[in-house]
């Protein structure tokens, strides 16, 4: 077992409430392992680059970022203001264009008379992964598509856009802002690690509190707050953008006595188990799990 000394800390084990966390039936060289990025064809981790047009509609990023490389092809491209974000032309634009997993632009939009690219999360977020990989770059006031941007807009290679975003979002990009900086991108740093867990984890609907506590490594902050920041942690910077990558389904329940707050549940979509591959050793098995 993974750090069977950590589980004997009260606080670890106030915290996990009698839960047993996926990742400690890991043996310590696939642990470690998990902690390193995904590999095209070899490694623990691999990630599908053969999605079909069907498959790549599931994914609301993968779906999304393809409508703005082509708008940024079909012009001289995306105008820009002088603070760098997308013109509010542009962003009126996308607004009709995209469609995002819990996002409603009316209420979202309701207070306001006018709309800046922040306020809007599904481009906010699209364009800021989309420009890390480099498909798109800024010159002068245009967000231009670049080469390797077109060549991903050609049939043969759209099948390994999911891919190719998903890396780079989290593995490469910090997502903390999502969740307001807090734990200072924890969890996403053992994003390996989470995933893997939560392909055995989520496999019917669970609770956002339950995958936390089954899925990631606790640290000080997680466990001295007094209230459940891992939870929050959690579904804004690792839950929430695998729904919005098409990998979880998502529902709300109604909370008896509390009018305003909803329990959140998550698990496994179709698209997980065929876009995300795992080889690793389970402590004590000769098994390999995939």
């Amino acid at each position: 077992m993974v750090a069977p000394g950590m589980l004997q800390n009260p606080s670890v084990r106030n915290w996990l409430g009698g839960i047993e966390p996926a990742w400690t039936l890991l043996d310590q060289t696939s642990f470690d392992a998990l902690r390193r990025p995904p590999s095209p064809s070899a490694g623990p981790i691999r990630l599908a680059a053969d999605l079909a047009d069907g498959e790549i509609q599931q994914s609301a990023v993968a779906r999304n970022a393809l409508i703005l490389l082509r708008a940024a092809a079909e012009r001289p491209g995306l105008k820009m203001t002088a603070t760098g974000n997308l013109s509010r032309g542009i962003v009126a634009e996308m607004c009709d264009l995209l469609t995002w997993p819990g996002f409603d632009k009316t209420e979202a939009f309701r207070l306001h008379k006018v709309i800046n690219e922040p306020d809007f999360l599904p481009l906010f977020f699209v364009r800021h992964v989309v420009e890390a990989g480099k498909l798109l770059r800024r010159h002068k006031e245009h967000l231009k598509i670049t080469p390797t941007g077109r060549q991903m807009l050609e049939d043969r290679n759209q099948g390994a856009l999911q891919a190719v975003l998903f890396h780079l979002a989290l593995w490469r990009l910090d997502l903390g802002y999502l969740g307001r900086g807090l734990h200072h991108g924890w969890p996403q740093r053992d994003i390996g690690i989470v995933l893997w867990s939560l392909s055995i984890a989520a496999n019917d609907w669970q609770p956002s509190e339950r995958l936390t506590r089954m899925c990631t490594i606790p640290i000080n902050g997680v466990l001295e707050s007094s209230w459940d920041t891992g939870t929050h942690a959690m579904e804004a910077t690792v839950l929430r953008p695998l729904r919005w990558f098409g990998l979880l389904d998502y529902r709300q329940d109604d909370i008896p006595a509390r009018r305003f707050e909803k329990r959140h549940f998550y698990r496994k979509a179709s698209l997980f188990d065929r876009f995300l591959k795992f080889t690793v050793m389970i402590e004590g098995s000769q098994g390999i799990r995939h």
